[in-house]
């Protein structure tokens, strides 16, 4: 899943992206609210971190501003503003959710998982193709009754192309989902993927989930 960060101070936004990495979700980060707004107009995240106060553009704005324009991504609100006049404003304009700071980040992801339950698109947490499950609750992936161990970016690609089964993905695509904006890696880093996929899913089945569409990317298909 892939979520929008934004939070003006630098460290506890660098510390709140690596967490989150580590949880398995692709993280875009920004410290103002003017780059907030482009990357939102930019891009389809399954949820948005969004500090109330920011520099160039207001977190209550943006939020607002989403909601008129018919953007319904979850939103949780992270802020040091404490009054009930702010909690009250925040969910009026169409916060999912408030956390005031200080808080622990275990309440963060708890809450981070319950307002992306509310998007339809996500009621499931199992996703198939075939004999192959994915548990997203668990973590756990499995064909035909047997686990299948995979690194994080391995399991994040997986989920992306479940979520997107029957639809061919672009490189390009798949890049962007899985790795990010900020990604600065090797231009055939979703080749290898790829491959380190099929290794560990399609080797040895006769029936072969993960297909190559020449000149247009991969799909996973069952």
């Amino acid at each position: 899943m892939r979520i929008l960060l934004v939070e003006d101070e630098f460290d506890l936004r660098q510390i709140l992206k690596k967490r989150l990495q580590k949880e398995k979700y692709v993280i875009d980060d920004c410290g103002n609210g003017l780059d907030a707004e482009d990357y939102i107009e930019l891009t389809d995240y399954d949820a948005v971190i969004l500090d109330g106060m920011l520099p160039g553009r207001d977190g209550f704005d943006i939020l607002k501003n989403m909601r008129r324009k018919g953007d319904h991504t979850p939103v949780l609100m992270l802020t040091a503003r404490d009054s009930i006049e702010d909690r009250v404003k925040g969910l009026d304009y169409g916060a999912d959710d408030y956390l005031i700071k200080p808080f622990s980040f275990d309440e963060l992801l708890a809450r981070l998982r319950a307002v992306m339950r509310r998007k339809p698109v996500y009621v499931s947490n199992e996703l198939t193709a075939g004999d192959l499950k994915m548990d997203t609750n668990a973590k756990i992936v499995s064909r035909g009754g047997t686990t299948i161990e995979l690194s994080g970016k391995e399991y994040m690609l997986l989920e992306y192309m479940l979520r997107n089964k029957n639809m061919v993905l672009s490189r390009e695509q798949i890049q962007e989902r899985v790795w990010g904006y900020d990604f600065e890696g090797g231009s055939n880093i979703v080749d290898v993927y790829i491959r380190y996929l099929r290794r560990k899913i399609d080797y040895g089945q006769s029936t072969k989930l993960i297909q190559t569409v020449r000149g247009a990317g991969y799909v996973i298909r069952g």
